[in-house]
């Protein structure tokens, strides 16, 4: 059974010092990240009052880190969620920026798969972010095609 959000999701909205040590850290983390494609990266871990410790991660992992530091120096909240995770339709709507009943018509269309548990629907974030990736599809080639239908009447774009 997939697991909720509420299990696995940790959402950090960075303080002002945090944002400014990411404003620091973020470039750097990119810098030596950059297109490298290595399997893994050893990271040095040293907190306050203890040793020094050397961790090997994967690549995959210091991108996101590099990614995550890049949104916290904007100021922004980071969540760190698995694809697996299952959402209820609040927090799908919250993810799509759209209200909660218009994500229940798209469930009732079958646009977007999802479970029932009892009387909750459940949906994969998996699911969602594809819905989301044909969504989006599909709205850049409407203005693609809004834009040479412009260009060609002359109106300027």
């Amino acid at each position: 059974m997939p697991a909720t959000l509420s299990e696995y999701s940790d959402t950090v909205a960075p303080t002002e010092a945090e944002s400014r040590l990411a404003q620091e850290s973020a470039p750097r983390l990119a810098k030596a990240v950059g297109g490298r494609r290595k399997r893994s990266f050893r990271v040095f871990i040293q907190p306050e009052d203890a040793p020094e410790e050397r961790i090997a991660v994967p690549s995959s992992v210091v991108r996101l880190m590099a990614h995550a530091l890049a949104e916290m120096a904007k100021g922004k909240a980071v969540t760190l969620m698995p694809v697996h995770a299952e959402l209820t339709t609040q927090q799908a709507a919250e993810l799509l920026h759209v209200s909660r009943p218009f994500l229940i018509e798209q469930l009732e269309k079958g646009r977007i798969p999802f479970r029932k548990v009892g009387t909750h629907r459940r949906i994969l974030l998996e699911d969602l972010t594809a819905y989301k990736r044909q969504d989006d599809e599909a709205r850049r080639r409407i203005a693609d095609a809004l834009t040479a239908e412009a260009q060609e009447l002359g109106m300027g774009y």
